[in-house]
């Protein structure tokens, strides 16, 4: 199949088939062509009464199973994790990378509740009970265990292998890839409020510790990051203006070219008309290159929001420590909320950034 698709990686291909990613509308379409089938049939409507997603899942898990309490510790873990992220400003992806040996593709598997703690290696378990000042295994369980009891992860529970919230987000998915490949469908969106199991079972047994659990360093709350992008509406607030017509609005365009398909914050000397629904800190920002394919070619300048987040089916920009990167973004089956680029070859876990280093793109200029 792969030399049938030479627009499709054969990993990216290989992801497609086992359920792992979501394929973009043109994937669908060579994917359907190689099988000489409409795109459309390549879709499944989790809403069907004879679908079952249990049935359809099982192939995926195989026949090696865990306990139920070995899951249920993976997504505390998982929160927890989460939680201890939020709570410390400098524990960045490269950080947990470079001081605790956990890679970003580990930290995504483990925030993702993918893998139960006792399967992951030493070398990772060694180095979560380093990133939670647990002696050992046990230390490590009865912290996070802790935490669960008191609430503090009752915030971030909800975003952690919550079936309800993936089969939504999926259903959403796939409704706006029917719609990009035949025209708007009926399918509705994630409107409704969606529980989590873990929140509406019992609490665990209350866990006998050496010491107060109140000093630990999950409980520490950071000062949150700044929006690199508040520097940027502050600078260039002076230069932002309403033309003559009330309803049109220009804001200034940004935008050089650097390595690695990242852009610097280079005003370009430029406005750009942006919508009505443009938030006060909305700046234009000139592509450079064809990052994302030639359907978005680099002389398009991006209306981007900083006050917005992003959402799968659209673009976001990315503020990385040498600049800013613009991702085609997407949702897997698992509801992770997923990042791509074409020109480098990149896939971006988008949950794990940051929120305050995100924006959404609201429009696109081709000049």
């Amino acid at each position: 199949m792969s030399e049938k698709l030479p627009t499709i990686t054969y990993i990216r291909l290989s992801k497609i088939e086992r359920g792992e990613i979501f394929a973009r509308a043109g994937e669908l379409r060579d994917i359907a062509a190689a099988l000489g089938i409409d795109a459309g049939e390549l879709l499944i409507d989790i809403d069907d009464p004879d679908f079952d997603i249990s049935a359809w899942a099982d192939p995926l898990h195989g026949s090696d199973r865990v306990d139920p309490a070995a899951e249920r510790f993976a997504v505390l873990l998982a929160a927890a994790l989460r939680t201890r992220r939020a709570a410390d400003d400098a524990l960045t992806i490269a950080a947990l990378e470079h001081e605790y040996g956990i890679a970003p593709v580990i930290l995504s598997r483990i925030e993702n509740a993918l893998k139960p703690f006792d399967r992951w290696n030493e070398e990772v378990r060694a180095s979560l009970r380093r990133l939670f000042a647990a002696a050992d295994d046990g230390e490590l369980i009865a912290i996070v265990t802790e935490a669960h009891q008191r609430g503090d992860l009752d915030p971030v529970l909800p975003l952690v292998a919550n079936p309800e919230l993936r089969i939504a987000k999926s259903r959403g998915r796939i409704a706006a890839l029917r719609d990009e490949l035949h025209g708007p469908s009926r399918a509705q969106g994630i409107t409704r409020a969606v529980p989590h199991p873990l929140l509406d079972r019992p609490p665990l047994d209350r866990p006998s510790l050496g010491r107060a659990m109140s000093e630990r360093p999950m409980l520490e709350r950071g000062a949150g990051r700044r929006r690199a992008a508040e520097a940027l509406a502050e600078d260039a607030g002076g230069d932002t203006m309403v033309a003559e017509h009330p309803s049109v609005r220009l804001v200034p365009v940004f935008g050089s070219p650097l390595a690695d398909g990242l852009i610097a914050l280079t005003p370009a000397g430029a406005q750009v008309e942006a919508p009505r629904n443009a938030g006060p800190r909305a700046y234009g920002l000139r592509l450079g290159r064809a990052t994302l394919g030639a359907g978005l070619p680099g002389r398009s300048v991006l209306i981007v929001d900083p006050d917005r987040f992003p959402s799968a089916g659209g673009l976001a920009v990315v503020t990385e420590a040498e600049g800013l990167r613009v991702l085609s973004v997407t949702l897997d089956r698992h509801g992770r909320m997923l990042g791509y680029s074409e020109n480098p070859d990149l896939e971006v876990a988008i949950d794990e950034l940051d929120p305050a280093n995100l924006a959404t793109v609201l429009a696109a200029v081709f000049e």
